[in-house]
């Protein structure tokens, strides 16, 4: 009998549903049809000049060849700094960074330096699509505990703890969230590192958001908060998001000394470096971090305006319930009051009015639909246009 080529780690993974969308939408327009896209999970900018330009001599001057596994140490250097200043690390310590090839990959490094079989993950949902398939790579369970748009997207202590189980090991925690745009007040996250550091949890915090904020609102990382809370923390972020390099695949991840050893011995058997030319415009980025900041609120200007007109457009669509988010760009509406699953309800949606979103169900979150308004704002207008005639079609 013949033996099947695929193991049992590959079978279980399913595709990144985003990517999927995103893929779907941008067929269709290469066949010439008018698509309204809002499944694209990454900025519609260009990524600011200065940084381009800085990589760019990093390949004229021949930086091509393979660099440090966990990154190269200039770059590492800087990132040091500014998580002393964010109070994520105590002091300057390089070697608790790690640079890698995509905040993505940092969080399933994260993930399978820490759990394996027999540990459970906790994964509050709303959850970004590629959590639980992560932990399932690893081995590991995930357990999912859910809050929906009467909390706020946002989990609570006792449900954590209700969640708890010898073998829990890891809670996930993403703030800004994708796919909701909400973030977790300084009290809420302040209470469930408490709850993590008394029952001896690991926290991953992937803060890949973290800069795009809005009605100023303030970001915290849960290592801040204290030394127990340092240890515990492993921080994962990016620069793909602040500063629309989603191609460019670098991630990073702060983390204490034993783990951040293991995730480096993990990298440099698995990807070896993150592209050593590409770590020159990081570096740039982070050496120069007034222009990139300036870079950031640039575009943050035109996110929010998107924003609250796709948030207004959709609060007036008859059926539709919207939050406004606090960060990242998306918007996480209910339309379970349509009686379909949101699996058919987007299907129909690209179907019927060429409009692509991303199904709830992809999230853990049944009954919603996620718009990500780094798009244009003709397309926002038109979508939403598209949308309420989707939805008087429905009735």
């Amino acid at each position: 009998m013949k033996k099947g080529y695929l193991s049992n780690w590959a079978k279980n993974v399913s595709p990144s549903p985003t990517l999927a969308v995103d893929a779907k939408a941008k067929a269709l327009k290469a066949a010439g049809e008018d698509v309204c896209g809002f499944g694209a999970g990454e900025p519609d900018f260009d990524t600011p000049s200065f940084i381009k330009e800085a990589c760019a001599k990093a390949l004229s001057d021949g930086k091509t060849k393979y660099a440090p596994a966990a990154g190269i140490p200039a770059l590492r250097s800087v990132l040091a700094e500014k998580y002393v200043e964010k109070g994520v690390l105590d002091e300057k310590n390089p070697s608790q960074v790690i640079v890698s090839p995509g905040g993505k990959y940092s969080c399933y490094l994260a993930i399978l330096a820490t759990c394996g079989p027999g540990d459970e993950v906790i994964i509050p949902a709303p959850y970004w699509v590629s959590y639980p398939e992560m932990v399932k790579l690893a081995g590991a369970t995930p357990k999912v505990i859910f809050a929906g748009d009467d909390q706020g997207f946002k989990v609570s202590p006792d449900q954590i703890k209700d969640a708890l189980s010898p073998s829990s090991k890891l809670i996930i925690l993403n703030s800004p969230s994708n796919p909701t745009g909400c973030l977790y007040e300084k009290k809420e996250m302040e209470e469930i590192v408490e709850l993590a550091c008394k029952h001896d949890l690991l926290i991953m915090s992937d803060e890949i958001y973290e800069y795009l904020l809005y009605d100023g609102a303030t970001h915290f990382s849960p290592a801040s908060f204290s030394q127990d809370a340092k240890d515990r923390v492993i921080t994962v972020s990016g620069f793909s998001k602040t500063f629309s390099m989603t191609g460019w695949r670098l991630g990073t991840l702060v983390a204490n000394s034993e783990i951040s050893k293991a995730v480096a011995d993990l990298q440099s058997q698995t990807t070896s470096n993150a592209t050593t030319f590409s770590q020159y415009g990081a570096l740039a980025a982070m050496e120069n971090w007034e222009k990139s900041m300036s870079a950031v609120n640039e575009m943050l200007v035109h996110f929010d305006r998107r924003r609250i007109n796709l948030l207004e457009g959709l609060q007036s669509v008859s059926g539709i319930s919207c939050q406004r988010a606090q960060g990242a760009f998306y918007l996480f509406p209910n339309i379970s009051s349509y009686g379909l699953s949101s699996e058919e309800f987007s299907a129909r949606l690209l179907e019927d009015q060429r409009v692509a979103v991303v199904s709830g169900h992809a999230f853990g979150a049944e009954g919603y639909i996620r718009l990500s308004y780094a798009t244009s704002d003709e397309i926002i207008q038109n979508g939403v246009d598209r949308i309420i005639k989707f939805v008087e079609s429905l009735s």
